[in-house]
């Protein structure tokens, strides 16, 4: 689900460059989370019923990290060359997987981030200290996405966290999109990014989701280390673009890692976690309290 979700993330990226020119990097952004949250809050619909209010504040918090991970990476973008902003922004991820069970985890952080730093090849790009800091805080942003939607995810049923998280994505990226988009919107790329929107984010995003039910935030964090190696992949295959030796020796570099990180890295049954919040099933502790008073008394 992770490498599902990477795929569509890079192809949804792919399509999205050529409206670039026609709507900013930020209107872009902007477009996309405003269709995304529309989407899953129309076809889920969350009721407040449904979340205790730190899992509510858990899902707002949610949406203005994914709102920052995406605004603060376009900005980087546009200041820095794509490899070095990718390289900066992995350090978010390579953090998360510092922090996990202790087998392996540096081994396979270590493998990752030297893969990532020969994918991207960051020494030939500049260092504006502007583009630096939002690559910097997009980093951040991505760390704070991954232990928040495990949370949440851990804590609501289905897929309701996410349809209120990205409405507050939506709402601060079309917020700060509004300059941009003010003179440049228009109804056919307004319809385009609708489509690009169900591509990426609506898709990677609900499986991201559903991926770290399974997997330790630490095994997630390395296995995202995949995403440089299949942009290239998709440089490869849709713009031509043919790596060198470096970017070949940090594809496998990042392939093993994360195959190691993923095997190292799976959660146990959710039968031996902390149940999903659920309030629907007002009966269930009085149940439970007759089983264990029926078991004394037999």
């Amino acid at each position: 689900m992770a490498a599902t979700a990477m795929c569509t993330v890079q192809l949804g990226s792919a399509l999205t460059v050529p409206l670039f020119g026609q709507l900013g990097a930020l209107g872009t952004a902007g477009l996309r989370l405003g269709w995304a949250g529309l989407i899953l809050l129309v076809a889920i619909r969350p009721r407040p019923r449904d979340f205790t209010p730190r899992d509510l504040l858990a899902c707002m918090l949610l949406g203005l990290v994914t709102a920052g991970m995406m605004v603060f990476f376009m900005q980087a973008i546009a200041r820095l060359p794509l490899g070095t902003a990718s390289a900066l922004e992995f350090l978010g991820p390579l953090t998360v997987s510092l922090f996990g069970p202790r087998k392996g985890r540096l081994v396979w952080a270590a493998a990752a981030a030297t893969g990532v730093v020969l994918l991207t090849e960051p020494w030939h790009g500049g260092a504006d200290p502007l583009g630096v800091g939002s690559a910097l805080l997009a980093a951040g942003c991505w760390a704070a996405y991954i232990l928040l939607t495990q949370r949440v995810g851990d804590r609501v049923t289905g897929l309701k966290g996410l349809a209120v998280s990205m409405p507050v994505a939506a709402v601060v990226g079309l917020a700060i999109a509004a300059p941009d988009l003010a003179d440049r919107i228009t109804w056919s790329p307004l319809w385009t990014m609708l489509a690009l929107a169900v591509l990426s984010p609506v898709i990677p995003f609900a499986l991201e989701f559903l991926a770290l039910r399974h997997l330790t935030t630490s095994a997630f964090g390395t296995l995202m280390s995949l995403e440089p190696a299949i942009a290239l992949m998709v440089g490869l295959l849709v713009l031509g673009q043919r790596p060198g030796t470096a970017a070949t020796l940090g594809l496998v570099l990042v392939v093993v890692a994360s195959v190691g990180a993923t095997r190292a890295g799976v959660r146990p049954p959710a039968s031996s976690q902390e149940a999903p919040v659920s309030r629907h099933e007002p009966g269930r502790e009085s149940v439970r309290r007759d089983q264990v008073s029926s078991n004394v008394a037999s």
